[in-house]
């Protein structure tokens, strides 16, 4: 997220003369989470261009943090896989596309779109 939109969005939440902030949108401490940790460059800079003291980003952050780790956010989208009941392993035509199945223990079959999702899947089940 641009660095600017990030602020006035922030922006919306100071609070009388002090202008302390106090955020009680979920979605935006995620988003200001998400751009701290993509941040390349020193801190201090960060806090400077969001337009907030260290010591109210460190409750931002651990707030943000705690909600994470409470599974409030999601750490990555959820692909879905779909286990058959039969089949054989190789590559077969579904839907006009190429599939990739994988014969699972218990004779169920495992189909994956991409080769990503397979490798992905693999290293997950090792």
């Amino acid at each position: 997220m641009d660095i600017e939109i990030l602020k006035k969005k922030i922006s919306t939440f100071r609070c009388g003369e002090s202008g302390r902030v106090k955020i009680t949108d979920d979605g935006l401490m995620m988003e200001i989470l998400l751009s701290w940790e993509q941040w390349k460059g020193p801190i201090k800079d960060f806090y400077k261009s969001i337009g907030i003291s260290h010591s109210g980003m460190a409750s931002i952050l651990g707030r943000a943090k705690k909600m994470r780790r409470e599974g409030h956010f999601p750490a990555e989208d959820f692909k879905e896989v779909k286990i058959l009941d039969a089949g054989t392993a190789g590559v077969s035509s579904l839907s006009g596309c190429n599939v990739i199945e994988l014969s699972w223990e218990g004779g169920r079959v495992i189909r994956f779109g991409q080769v990503e999702q397979l490798i992905d899947f693999l290293k997950k089940a090792a």
